[in-house]
């Protein structure tokens, strides 16, 4: 098979496709035949090196989610899964290939009425957001800044919290994504790459503040986020997209009782395939819709990172492996 190999680490060109042996399931493992597969910000961090991931064992193929046709099952696993079109995580490797191996716990049955486009792209972002919508307890009538609101989990995000009838106010670099933020449920749109965006924010709330900052940024945007809070609010810290953590000074959150509100462990393995599945469900009643922003060939790989490095991607970006499997 055809398999993206990284053999170092370092820019987007250490992403080369190879021809591989074909993997063989072992026990308790399927073999799905990849239509789709997932790229998140955090394995362009990962090719790096110097994100905050550390350093994986090398050389190995990136892609932690695929969705596909299951082609063969190992020892130990229903035969009946032949055949099921899934989405599936692949326990952090393995997924920017033609096959790949998961664990047949892992694996989640693709609604007929959902394209398997939209299933891959909540895979990991549709899991996120709804763990972050539901750890926030968002309610009606507040006021909620999302930040990266353009981005793969900031756009389900806005599209939650506007469903519970929040008022949302979406964030994003440049004034090119106000359309698709305020489409998706956004009450207003701030671009933060401008100076004086916060006021902009705090204009938008009537001058009362947000009760809630989603900040999947971190740095400079984080950290002036969590200035459009009025007292007793709420920031939800999930990621550091621009490479640093947000500079939250815990006498000023305490003088302020904003409470932070962290992913201080991992989900479990049962309790990710809900979340996984709960999306899917809500998608597929037309309650949430994925952004698929962009999508790229197995051999333009390093062109898919190289885009979504620069900014210059929205909502979700996708691999294609291989053809088409459903019907």
């Amino acid at each position: 098979m055809r398999a993206v190999v990284m053999e170092e680490f370092g820019g987007p060109d250490v992403l080369r496709v190879r021809q591989v042996d074909d993997p063989a399931p072992g026990p308790g493992q399927v073999l799905v035949a990849v239509a789709y597969a997932s790229i998140t910000f955090v394995e362009t961090q990962v090719r790096s090196g110097e994100g905050p991931f550390g350093r994986p064992p090398l050389p190995r193929v990136p892609g932690n989610g695929v969705g596909g046709r299951i082609i063969a099952v190992g020892p130990e696993v229903d035969p009946a899964l032949v055949g099921t079109v899934v989405v599936t995580t692949t326990g952090g490797e393995g997924g920017y290939a033609e096959l790949a191996l998961a664990r047949a716990q892992d694996v989640v049955a693709v609604p007929a009425v959902l394209e398997l486009e939209d299933a891959v792209a909540l895979l990991a972002d549709g899991r996120t957001a709804l763990l972050l919508h539901r750890q926030a307890e968002v309610r009606p009538g507040q006021r909620v800044l999302v930040e990266a609101a353009a981005g793969g989990v900031g756009s389900l995000l806005v599209q939650l919290a506007a469903a519970e009838g929040a008022q949302v106010i979406g964030a994003a670099r440049g004034a090119g994504k106000a359309g698709l933020v305020t489409s998706l449920g956004a009450a207003a749109y701030v671009d933060y790459s401008l100076p004086g965006w916060l006021d902009q924010v705090m204009e938008a709330t009537g001058g009362a503040g947000v009760d809630l900052v989603f900040d999947g940024v971190g740095g400079r945007i984080g950290t002036v986020a969590v200035g459009a809070l009025r007292e007793g609010g709420r920031v939800s810290v999930y990621g550091v997209a621009s490479g640093v953590e947000a500079d939250l000074n815990e006498e000023e959150l305490r003088r302020r009782s904003i409470d932070v509100i962290g992913l201080t462990s991992a989900p479990s393995p049962a309790m990710t395939r809900a979340l996984i599945a709960d999306a899917l469900d809500l998608a597929a009643g037309g309650r949430l819709r994925p952004v698929i922003g962009q999508t790229f060939p197995l051999d333009e790989a390093a062109a898919a990172h190289r885009a979504i490095e620069a900014r210059a991607t929205t909502g979700k970006t996708l691999l294609i492996p291989s053809a088409h499997v459903r019907g």
